[in-house]
């Protein structure tokens, strides 16, 4: 298993779908997972830190989990099939390790709430998981040590929009 960390939670402009990007912890790969806007609140709720005025669903399933005497482990993106991705939650409760059936996005969601690591299986991860590409094809050294992201158009493009910026009254 790969342990991965919540890189960020996307938005289509196009569309409500959103997108949850796990980062390999000590690699290059991302894996991204099409996730629900609900569960992709939910998992922006808690990283920024935003108290709910009441528990949402993965908070009542940490608090149940927790009154039977239980403990979440970790959570695990075990499979991928026909593009779908699943996942399983593993906790310990009564001396038995019990592995629960979950979408990814619901045991995601769970595991920022009780601070749990997140894995990804290997076969997953070589089967969904992307390295990013190659920064110096898209970056160019400017003379001044600087990185300046290089266009396929040219400066000249740009112009217009530059004047309209450097054309702005901020003070009024």
């Amino acid at each position: 298993m790969i342990e991965v960390v919540i890189d960020s939670v996307r938005v289509s402009l196009m569309s409500q779908h959103r997108i949850v990007v796990l980062r390999e912890e000590n690699g290059e790969r991302y894996l991204p997972i099409w996730i629900g806007p609900f569960e992709a609140d939910a998992i922006t709720i808690q990283l920024q830190g935003i108290e709910a005025g009441r528990p949402m669903t993965h908070d009542l399933l940490r608090q149940i989990t927790e009154s039977l005497d239980g403990e979440i482990s970790y959570v695990v993106i075990s499979d991928l099939q026909n593009e779908t991705f699943f996942a399983e939650i593993v906790l310990e409760a009564h001396g038995e390790t019990l592995e629960i059936d979950s979408r990814p996005s619901d045991a995601v969601a769970l595991a920022v709430r009780v601070d749990v690591p997140i894995y990804v299986a290997e076969e997953v991860m070589e089967q969904a998981g992307m390295e990013p590409e190659e920064e110096l094809s898209l970056l160019d050294q400017g003379s001044d040590g600087i990185e300046e992201e290089v266009s396929e158009t040219g400066d000249e493009d740009l112009d217009v929009f530059r004047d309209f910026i450097e054309g702005l009254d901020i003070d009024n």
